[in-house]
């Protein structure tokens, strides 16, 4: 007699950094039918929806009880999503596993990306299969073309194709992922602060006239399963306060949490959303 075969999708676990992204996709498996499993990173995953999934609380230093956490689980699929800000060495504390992993790469060349793809290669590793959130949430990746009902103008897409520009180039660094222009005027660049930091410091520069854009771009070289960067309702929020028309992104290297709140919101403010091809910046 033949077995009944299980046909449920293979479990998923989830490192889960802060911001609203993590507990989306757990809700999102959850109601594919997919068991779920979440390993919250202790001082940055900040959603308290995440406690109510099978879940433990670790450092982000404690790379073999992540693991160990996630085989005793019997995961298969694994997706790294949330902020984390990435800490100093000593902050960090690594275990005998993480310190073997920083030991690849080297403490000076420790940028977001180079370390994220050390993370990604080090599960494959173990045998877990690294997938994207945009693979989850299939709705999260921007795609090219204006996206609410607030279209750019002239100067709004130079700024934009300036911007993208801009980024590729702090990508190539490993430095940040993104950028605030004005008139032709680079106002602030992104780096270790995050998006929101930058946003707040480029309202002290801002110049009179028409307002600047946010542009939001992956790194060249970066893992589209890894890190990439994402705008929410407090990105539109923050753009607003800073005096800004506007939000580019990459097409197909960028994603939006909570698609139609944040194109509602803007639409309300003003402010436009458009995707931009990898070539527009020539």
């Amino acid at each position: 007699m033949t077995a009944p075969q299980d046909n449920s999708p293979p479990k998923l676990g989830i490192i889960a950094g802060g911001g609203a992204l993590p507990a989306r996709l757990a809700a999102a498996a959850k109601a594919a039918g997919r068991a779920v499993f979440v390993v919250m990173l202790d001082g940055h995953a900040n959603d308290p929806t995440l406690e109510s999934y099978p879940q433990t609380t670790l450092r982000l230093g404690a790379a073999a009880k992540i693991l160990d956490a996630m085989r005793a689980e019997d995961c298969v699929d694994i997706v790294l999503a949330g902020k984390v800000a990435r800490p100093s060495f000593s902050a960090m504390r690594p275990d005998w596993r993480a310190t073997k992993i920083l030991m690849k790469v080297g403490m000076k060349a420790l940028g977001d990306d180079g370390l994220l793809r050390l993370v990604g290669q080090e599960l494959e590793r173990e045998g877990f299969r690294l997938i994207g959130a945009h693979e989850i949430l299939t709705d999260l990746a921007v795609e090219e073309g204006v996206l609410g009902k607030v279209q750019p103008d002239e100067q709004a897409m130079s700024d934009a194709k300036h911007g993208l520009s801009v980024a590729r180039i702090l990508g190539q660094a490993d430095v940040g992922q993104g950028c605030v222009v004005q008139q032709g005027l680079v106002l602030a660049l992104e780096a270790i602060e995050g998006t929101d930091e930058m946003l707040r410091r480029s309202a002290l520069y801002k110049r009179e006239g028409v307002g600047g854009v946010l542009v939001k771009s992956a790194k060249p070289q970066q893992d589209k399963r890894l890190d990439l960067p994402a705008i929410g309702l407090k990105t539109i929020e923050e753009s607003h306060k800073a005096g800004l028309r506007g939000i580019a992104l990459l097409a197909g290297g960028t994603m939006i949490i909570d698609r139609e709140a944040v194109l509602a919101r803007a639409d309300a403010l003003g402010m436009f959303i458009v995707g931009l091809r990898a070539d527009d910046d020539q």
